[in-house]
């Protein structure tokens, strides 16, 4: 590990999360699978939370252990991801919330 840079581990809930809101194949609406995201979304969000831990936002209120990052995906419309600080320093991710919903096209029209 460089200096200035965190393991970051997701846990069994986190992977829980991401079991109940995608499945193991891709949608027929285009949406990702559990692979894709973890190729290419998850890989994204660990990198942010071990170089960019200090600089996200606290999760609850006067607690520096606990962060949020709230993101655009590279599959998913925004991701949510809680994670807090564990005794040996590593990030644990423990919660995941994905948004696929995208803006409506007409929107842009106006």
């Amino acid at each position: 590990m460089s200096p200035g840079r965190r393991k970051v581990r997701p846990t069994p809930e986190f992977f829980a999360d991401l079991d109940r809101q995608l499945g193991d194949e891709r949608g027929r609406a285009g949406e990702p699978s559990r692979g894709d995201f973890q190729t290419h979304d998850l890989l994204a969000i660990v990198e942010r939370f071990a170089t960019g831990w200090d600089d996200l936002p606290h999760l609850i209120p006067g607690r520096a252990d606990y962060r949020v990052l709230i993101s655009v995906g590279v599959l998913v419309a925004t991701v949510s991801v809680d994670a807090q600080l564990a005794a040996d320093g590593a990030i644990e991710l423990v919660r995941l919330r994905i948004d696929q919903t995208l803006p409506h096209a007409d929107l842009d029209d106006q």
